[in-house]
């Protein structure tokens, strides 16, 4: 699902880090080393259909190199 954030994301929190992320061999792989980290949080998001709602987020970041491969979990009332 493509989706695009419309609004700064909120209530950002961490869920694992280092060795508690499990992909982390892949991410390492396909955008370098780094302290990654998984993220949760909330933002208001676009569609592909056009439908603008409020999501919780989860994404990767480590620093230097950003955030990324961002999925939404659920939609938020």
């Amino acid at each position: 699902m493509n989706f695009e954030i419309l609004t700064p994301i909120i209530e950002i929190e961490t869920i694992a880090s280092g060795r508690g992320v499990e992909i982390r061999r892949y991410l390492e792989r396909v955008y370098g080393k780094g302290h990654w980290r998984k993220m949760n949080g909330r933002a208001t998001v676009q569609l592909d259909d056009g439908t603008v709602c409020d999501a919780e987020i989860h994404w990767f970041e480590a620093h230097g190199i950003g955030r990324k491969d961002f999925k939404i979990k659920r939609f938020v009332r």
